[in-house]
């Protein structure tokens, strides 16, 4: 609704050429054999995690087409990212105090948090320092 009504002239379809269904097909799959247990909910929340750790991609590809982004949405893309940060701390807690040990959940939190690495070093770089983060210095 958002993106196609209410903000619809700030969204560029030139640059939205991301096909999701090359994470959404793959997460699904992945979801029917590698989970818990094999029921709906299982396979649900199983698919939701896998497809969580690779959301962030379209959102990366477009800031690498356009070669720039706007402050607010590197602020946005760095909390996300501190997010995850902050998810496997809570991992290394879960499994000191209560020895839980979820590998599902461990394995796609650090694809995740792989993901973000360029993008936090731009960000320090550029941001942080009051500029806009451009991808490539000739623009």
């Amino acid at each position: 609704y958002f993106i196609y009504f209410k903000f619809k002239t700030t969204y560029n379809r030139n640059y939205d050429s991301f096909r999701i269904e090359l994470l959404i097909l793959p997460a699904l799959a992945l979801a029917f054999l590698w989970n818990h247990d094999f029921s709906v909910l299982e396979i649900l929340w199983t698919f939701s995690i896998y497809l969580e750790s690779v959301a962030i991609l379209p959102q990366l590809y477009m800031v690498s087409k356009t070669g720039e982004a706007e402050t607010i949405t590197s602020h946005y893309l760095f909390a996300l990212g501190i997010y995850r940060f902050l998810y496997i701390l809570n991992w290394i807690y879960r499994y000191y105090m209560e020895s839980v040990l979820d590998w599902i959940s461990i394995i796609s939190g650090i694809i995740q948090t792989v993901l973000y690495c360029d993008f936090f070093y731009l960000y320090v770089t550029k941001v942080l320092r009051g500029r806009r983060m451009r991808l490539r210095e000739n623009i």
